[in-house]
């Protein structure tokens, strides 16, 4: 049976949401064009990690084409929650990130996890074979905005603890600072990024993987919340 492949050109919307309780959200990234939406399910490191590589992607577009960008900012218009009821397409399992030059769009494709292999060909691309995937043309100020507003729903959840900075839980918390234990906290590897290419700069895969190695923050508490 083909892959499906969903695509938004230009979508009304494309926001990061989450739906429980502070403690356990469930995160999920939505697109919205007139009466039409496509939700998928993701963990909360892949919506900080697609923040963050957003950012860095546009900047290396302005460096490199001297696309102009909107300026960085706090501030997001769109808070209003996630279009319900959230039915999720599928879970995520790699993510891609490309430009498109021709349209001055940032490419956002999410691809289903899958238990066997594939060719990283596929990310990005239409062949029929492959993992389910969902495809979103971003303007830059667009991008801006989701990215903007995916650290706002990430920084939503459970106020972090003022010794260690891990997320307090109602009903209870051990401080990993008066116990005199660390725990090393790292990223899921299973969770691949693949941007075949604008991501080939070797400057820019560097300070990418700076930028990962600086993101000590674990998954807050996953499952979901409610609005952001």
């Amino acid at each position: 049976m083909p892959r499906a492949i969903h695509v938004f050109r230009s979508p009304d919307r494309f926001v990061a949401g989450t739906v429980g309780a502070p403690g356990d959200r469930t995160f999920y990234l939505q697109a919205t064009h007139e009466a039409r939406i496509v939700s998928v399910m993701l963990e909360k490191q892949q919506v900080q990690i697609l923040a963050d590589r957003i950012g860095a992607l546009l900047e290396e577009i302005h460096r490199r084409f001297g696309t102009p960008l909107p300026p960085e900012t706090d501030r997001v218009e769109d808070l209003s929650p996630l279009q319900m009821p959230v039915d999720a397409e599928f879970r995520v399992g790699t993510m891609g990130l490309g430009w498109d030059a021709e349209a001055e769009a940032v490419v956002v494709e999410l691809l289903a996890i899958t238990e066997g292999e594939f060719d990283e060909s596929v990310v990005l691309d239409d062949t029929d074979e492959g993992p389910d995937a969902v495809r979103v043309f971003l303007s830059t100020a667009a991008a801006r905005e989701f990215a903007a507003r995916s650290t706002r729903v990430i920084s939503a959840g459970r106020e972090p603890c003022p010794l260690c900075a891990e997320p307090l839980d109602p009903a209870g918390h051990v401080c990993v600072r008066t116990n005199g234990y660390k725990r090393d906290v790292a990223i899921d590897k299973s969770i691949e990024f693949v941007d075949p290419v604008v991501f080939d700069d070797p400057t820019l895969r560097a300070a990418l993987e700076d930028a990962e190695d600086d993101d000590p923050s674990p998954d807050d508490d996953d499952p979901d919340s409610d609005r952001s």
